[in-house]
């Protein structure tokens, strides 16, 4: 039963792995919660990373590293730089998996393969 249910809404495991690492973003203190949960955004719209399993371990990084700051009291411009944006960038770039614009980049090939051979017709 829980793969027929996992085949419609996703791992039930990624699932209880999401809440977790929410948990844990929640328990983070400030200004750490609001570096963090303002990273996380950025990674959900601009990461692009569909693969669940690079998802999780990307997320679960990203917790264990602001856990770790607060810890130690790290400045957050010493963690992010000067530049918040190009630091999740790179931070999102580093970890491979499959990315909504796989799927657009393949039809593009594709449609341009099959343009190349009518062309030749």
């Amino acid at each position: 039963m829980a793969n027929w249910i996992e085949t419609l809404t996703g791992s039930l495991e990624q699932k209880k792995q999401y809440k977790q690492y929410k948990a844990r973003l929640e328990a983070l203190p400030e200004p750490y919660g609001s570096a963090a949960k303002a990273v996380q955004r950025y990674f959900m719209y601009a990461g692009g990373i569909t693969d669940g399993d690079t998802l999780m371990r990307m997320m679960g990084d990203q917790v264990d590293m602001w856990e770790r700051a607060a810890a130690d009291g790290t400045p957050l411009r010493e963690i992010v730089g000067d530049d918040p944006v190009a630091f999740a960038d790179e931070v999102a770039a580093s970890y491979a998996g499959k990315q909504w614009i796989d799927k657009e980049r393949a039809r593009l090939v594709k449609a341009i393969d099959d343009a190349e051979k009518e062309e030749r017709s």
